[in-house]
Order: structure tokens, then C-alpha cells, then sequence
């Protein structure tokens, strides 16, 4: 027992030592980058740097022992004699074939998981086998894999402590949000340090090094993975480590208290870096002021109405000559849809008849950009009509509630508010964002088990979505007040899974093609079935994307893949027209006008918004910790005086001609044609198809 004991606390004091002299050589390293511009620390501020900042260390290295530690206490042999030895075979093979052979959350995620998921438990079924029928294979097995874990520890230490050299050689802290967004973006990261630095070199340097270390530090401790076996060591050092390992804990949590110098650079040389990422991780925000460049709030609010020739709050009242009208809204924000998809923006794919057929007869947006790639980006542009605040969405951030939402606008007009989404509310803290903003929430949680015919991983299918919409909207206009009724679509999301035979690519294909058509063909069968209700006439539809379907972009932003369709349709009253003799989507100053009538409201941005950077300093009142009055208006930089809409010409109900520009492209603009008997021509079309 006493030799197990010696071995693993010999373990843990070798790869804490190592972890304090990485951070310490760090830290002094740190001090002569050119990005630590102020080392005008006090002596107590030195101490706290050095002193706490080794203290951090070791308390880092004790938690991440638990990996090491995990393994060891695993190294037994009870688990190879019967009947447990069968037991756990048994168990592996039928994972194994249960991932590779059925329909698993793995399938549902799509992508590579399946593949990864299979291999893993196949690899660990069947090394399982080799060492529980060939006794002499343990032995092999447990040293090897002891060997590659100490080496994997000693390279991540090496790595981790390069990587936040670079890290720092970039902003100037430790981890940070922005780390926690490198591990979401990946492939844009992994090819952006492929072209900026020598990949290949390094690697090569870090692996050298680790293999040093781990033959000079562990080369008497490799082999002795044999004394590992057996319990009475366990029973000792199991709640030995784990005491440790809660004290190590609060310890760090505890520290953070002594990160609160006026200077920045002492509070961030003294912290540990992985324990930096991981509360970015668990907060995800990130501190405006200290990343952004600002000005005084007096300064900003004086260049910004010097722009608009305002003053004051810098409000803007958008007021429509004729009475307010309050019509029925149904928004629906398509998931992942971008332009490129459509036929009316270029795709020979044929990909979105219902879509494009939209187009043609709508009040329809040429030049709508999102303002993220995330679904809780769209939602939050459309709720709030915000461009992206810097780190994390608002849906995501704690004290988003009460705030100025279209929801909550609506319901104070006398509007039944509900956000209908096909999943769970609760994924991306939706449920929290929605419900504390005036919305009631319908989701996947309110379906009886007959009004669900298809569902993934993600959700219900479109279809059974828009018939609940349709449902329940039928039951809204029953108490005779308008209804405002934001829908979140599903379907168009990996794995692309979809009720079988509706379009021409198979459900079971899971491309992004068939994940498009499929959501399209939804929209027509809503609208087919939605023009038979009789709110329909008195109701205003919007359709716009929450996120476009791909947005990589490494030194620069790719306005192409966030260019998403947005469009009016309200076949009900609206007569065809264009405003100023112009496409509308040329003139998103005359949107207001148009809005403050029929009470809609929705954040549009231009692409040269895009490119300089959207969120200005100390100028978006409904953000939350900025100090101000949460339900206050937000500025808003297309606010214009309203324009006086021109009637467009009458087509009788026919089908028009399409209006071209001096180059021959088609101009968009609105008309009004009966829908039903489009709808079913388009799902006739389709039908033909399959």
C-alpha cells in the first residue's frame, strides 16, 4: 500500500511542481510583452501577482489531477472476473451495436458524431475483450496507456502555457470570451493560426519538449503502473484527493477577491488562465469597457446629434398620417435560411418555389444582412431591434427581462403575445428571455402526443409546428383581440431529418438541400392552410432568417453569408405599390412609416453597418448594465421622416409582368393575388418531384 501511496503522491507533487514553474516562467514572461504597458505595481500587488499567482496554479493543477486520478483508481482487477467481467463486455457490445446500428441522438446530431460514437465504444468493447480472454495483455495495456496519459499531462501544460502566450501577445489578459468562441469556431480559428504563425515548427518544439520533460521528471514512474492495483491504496487516497480537490476549488473562486486592482494587468498575471476560461465559460460576457474603445457619454451623445440634428433622448417618433390599425402579426424566422438558397437572389436549385413565389407579391427587402450566426442573434435583432452587443447574445445574459421587446409593445396594445418554437424552450435560455419579455411560450412541451408526427433532436417538423400555430391562433381570435405570434422554425437545422416523401431529396439523406426544401415546402403547406382560417385576411405576415447557413470568414466579414431574405406579406388589404419610385429595399428609411401604421418592428442593417463595427459606444439604452432606463427606445440610425407611400399599378388580381430596373433585373414590390390556388400549384410541383 505504502509503494501505491508514494507513486501517486509522487504523481501529483511532480506535475504540480511543473504546473507552478510553467505559470511562473509565464508570468515573468508576460511582464516584457508588449501588450503589459503599465508595471507600476505596488510590493503588495508584486506579492499577489507571484505569491497568489502560484497559489492559483497549484490549486488548477490539483483539480486537473482529477483526470490522472480517475484513471489509477480505475486500474483494478475485480472488473476482469466473472460475472462482472461479462457484465461490463456485455454492456460495451450492446452500446456498440445500439450506436452503430439504430437510430441514436448521434444520428439526430448528425455530421461525424455517429462515426466517433461507434468507434469509441467498438475500440473499447474490443480491448476489453483482448484483456479479459488474454490475461497477459493487461498488464501490456495499463502501462501503456498509464505512460500515454503522463505524457498527454506534461504536453498540456507545455501547450497551455504557449497558448496563452499567444493569447496575451493578442489582447493583453488571459482567457477570456473570446477563447470560449474559439473552441465554438474552430475551423475559422485552426485556419486563421495555420496562416498567421509556423504551425509546424511549433508542433514540432512542443512535442520535443514534452518528451524531454516527461522522460526527465517521470521515467521511474512509467513502468509501475502494477502498484496501482488493489484497494487499500484507494480507500486512502480517494477522499484524500477529493478533500483536496474542494478545497482546490473554493480556493480559487476565493482568489478572484484579490482581482480587483485599478490595474488590469495585476489582477490578470496573477490568475490562472484555464480557470479564467472556464468562468468566461460559465458567464459568457464580456467586458465592454475594458475591450472597447469608448468615449465619454457626453461626447458620444453630442456626435450623435450632430449626425441626426437631435436632441435630448435622441428618440425618434415615427407617426403614420392615417389611424392606427391593428392588424393580426405573424412573424416567422426561418432557421439557417439564407439569400443564396433562393431563386429570386440566384440559385438555379429550384430549392424555395414558395419563397421565391413570396417575393413576387410582397413588400420584400433586397439588402437584409443578420447580425450574427447564432439563432439567439437573430432573435434578439428581431425582439429588441439591436444590433450584437459585444460577448454573448442578451438571451443568454442574466437581467433580460422587462425589457423594450416587440412582445412587450404589442401586449400593451391589447395584443395576445406567444413565441412558438418546435423544441424545448429552455435550449439557449429562450424560455427565461421570451416569458420575462411579454411573450407566452408555446414549444414542444405543449404537444399532445397525436399533434407530433415527425421530430428530431432539434424539435417537431415544420409541418407540426405551423399546424399548432394554426390551432392555437384559431383559438386567440376567438377572444376577439389582435394577436401578435412570433414563430421559430426547426427543420432547416443539422441533421436536416424531415417526414419522408414531401420533397424530391430523401428524409433520410440529411443534406442541407433537402433540410432547405423541406422548411420551404412547410411555409406553402402553413400558408396553404392558413388562408382557409378567417383571421387570415386581417393578418400581416413577416418572413426573414434568423441566421444565415454558413458565415466563415477568418481576417474579414463575408457579407454574402449573412445576406438573409425578409419580406411583408399582407394579401389581405395591402394594394400592389413601391415606395418613391424605388424598390423598398432600396429605402429602409421608409420602412418606419409603413411599421408605425400596422405597429411592426424590426432591426435592419445596411452592409457598410457590417463593416465598421455595429455597436457604438454608450448610444443602445435596452442593454442590460448600462445604467439606464431598460423599456427606453433605442436609437434608431434609419429613422427618417416618413414617406408618403406611392400607389403602384393595379393588376386586377392577374398575375403581373416583372418590373425591371435599367439593367433588366427584376424590382420587387407588392402585390396582391389570391394565395390558395399559388400554394397548391406549388405543392403540386413539388409532388411531381418526388
Amino acid at each position: 500500500m505504502s509503494r501505491s501511496l508514494n507513486l501517486v503522491s509522487g504523481l501529483y507533487l511532480k506535475i504540480s511542481i511543473l504546473t507552478i514553474v510553467a505559470g511562473l516562467v509565464l508570468r515573468i514572461v508576460l511582464l516584457f510583452n508588449g501588450q503589459t504597458s503599465d508595471l507600476g505595481f505596488s510590493p503588495g500587488e508584486w506579492c499577489q501577482v507571484f505569491l497568489l499567482g502560484a497559489m492559483n496554479d497549484l490549486c488548477a493543477a490539483t483539480i486537473g489531477f482529477g483526470f490522472l486520478w480517475l484513471f489509477m483508481m480505475s486500474v483494478s482487477e475485480t472488473k476482469y472476473r466473472k460475472p462482472w467481467s461479462y457484465i461490463i463486455l456485455g454492456i460495451l457490445a450492446a452500446a456498440f451495436c445500439y450506436v452503430t446500428f439504430c437510430n441514436t441522438i448521434f444520428d439526430e446530431y448528425g455530421s461525424v458524431a455517429p462515426q466517433v460514437a461507434s468507434g469509441i465504444l467498438g475500440f473499447w468493447a474490443g480491448t476489453f475483450a483482448l484483456r479479459l480472454f488474454f490475461r497477459g495483455f493487461r498488464s501490456y495495456w495499463t502501462t501503456v496507456w498509464f505512460a500515454l496519459i503522463i505524457t498527454l499531462y506534461v504536453g498540456a501544460i507545455v501547450f497551455n502555457a504557449i497558448s496563452e502566450y499567444f493569447f496575451w501577445n493578442e489582447f493583453g489578459v488571459r482567457y477570456n470570451f473570446i477563447a470560449v468562441d474559439y473552441l465554438v469556431y474552430t475551423n475559422e480559428v485552426v485556419g486563421n493560426i495555420m496562416e498567421s504563425y509556423p504551425v509546424l515548427p511549433m508542433s514540432l518544439g512542443i512535442i520535443v519538449v514534452t518528451l524531454l520533460i516527461t522522460w526527465y521528471l517521470f521515467r521511474r514512474d512509467l513502468g509501475q503502473a502494477d502498484r496501482l492495483i488493489g484497494w487499500r491504496w484507494k480507500a486512502v487516497a480517494g477522499p484524500a484527493y477529493i478533500a483536496a480537490m474542494l478545497l482546490a476549488v473554493w480556493l480559487l473562486h476565493f482568489n478572484t477577491r484579490f482581482q480587483d486592482s485599478d490595474n488590469v494587468y495585476v489582477n490578470e498575471l496573477q490568475a490562472n488562465g484555464l480557470y479564467k476560461f472556464y468562468d468566461a465559460f460559465v458567464k459568457n460576457e464580456l467586458d465592454y469597457e475594458q475591450f472597447y474603445i469608448t468615449e465619454p457619454e457626453a461626447k458620444a451623445e453630442e456626435f450623435v446629434h450632430g449626425v441626426y440634428g437631435s436632441t435630448g433622448d435622441n428618440l425618434h417618433a415615427v407617426r403614420s398620417e392615417g389611424p392606427e390599425i391593428r392588424r393580426n402579426i405573424v412573424l416567422i424566422t426561418i432557421e439557417s435560411m439564407s439569400a443564396s438558397f433562393m431563386g429570386h437572389f440566384g440559385n438555379t436549385r429550384q430549392l424555395t418555389p414558395v419563397l421565391d413565389s413570396l417575393y413576387d407579391r410582397s413588400l420584400a427587402f433586397d439588402r437584409v444582412y443578420a447580425t450574427g450566426n447564432r439563432t439567439v442573434r437573430g432573435l434578439e435583432a428581431v425582439t429588441l431591434s439591436l444590433p450584437p452587443c459585444p460577448g454573448q447574445s442578451i438571451i443568454k445574459r442574466p437581467n433580460n427581462a422587462g425589457m423594450h421587446s416587440t412582445g412587450a409593445l404589442l401586449r400593451d396594445k391589447g395584443y395576445t403575445v406567444k413565441y412558438f418554437y418546435g423544441g424545448n424552450s429552455y435550449f439557449d435560455n429562450m424560455e427565461t428571455f421570451f416569458s420575462g419579455n411579454g411573450y407566452e411560450i408555446v414549444d414542444q412541451r405543449q404537444y399532445e402526443p397525436g399533434e407530433i408526427t415527425f421530430a428530431n433532436i432539434w424539435g417537431v417538423c415544420d409541418e407540426d409546428a405551423y399546424r399548432k400555430v394554426i390551432r392555437t391562433l384559431n383559438e386567440d381570435a376567438g377572444d376577439g383581440k389582435p394577436f401578435f405570434a412570433h414563430v421559430m422554425t426547426v427543420s432547416n437545422h443539422r441533421p436536416f431529418t424531415y417526414p419522408a416523401g414531401k420533397v424530391s431529396i430523401p428524409h433520410d439523406a440529411k443534406s442541407r438541400n433537402g433540410g432547405v426544401m423541406y422548411t420551404d415546402y412547410a411555409l406553402g403547406r402553413f400558408f396553404a392552410e392558413a388562408s382557409k382560417q378567417p383571421w387570415f385576411a386581417n393578418t400581416i405576415f413577416l418572413i426573414t432568417a434568423d441566421h444565415c447557413a454558413s458565415s466563415a470568414g477568418r481576417t474579414e466579414i463575408p457579407l454574402e453569408k449573412y445576406h438573409i431574405p425578409a419580406l411583408i406579406y399582407a394579401p389581405g388589404f395591402v394594394e400592389p405599390q413601391h415606395v418613391g419610385g424605388h424598390r423598398f429595399a432600396d429605402r429602409p428609411d421608409a420602412y418606419p412609416a409603413f411599421a408605425a401604421q400596422h405597429e411592426l418592428r424590426l432591426a435592419f442593417l445596411r452592409p457598410q453597418h457590417l463593416r465598421r463595427g455595429l455597436c457604438q459606444p454608450r448610444v443602445h439604452r435596452n442593454l442590460p448594465g448600462s445604467g439606464l432606463p431598460r423599456r427606453r427606445r433605442v436609437h434608431d440610425p434609419f429613422a427618417r421622416a416618413p414617406l408618403r407611400t406611392v400607389p403602384g399599378r393595379s393588376h386586377g388580381g392577374q398575375s403581373p409582368q416583372p418590373r425591371t430596373d435599367g439593367n433588366g433585373k427584376p424590382r420587387t414590390g407588392l402585390a396582391r393575388h389570391r394565395l390558395l390556388p399559388d400554394f397548391e400549384r406549388v405543392e403540386q410541383t413539388l409532388s411531381a418531384g418526388i
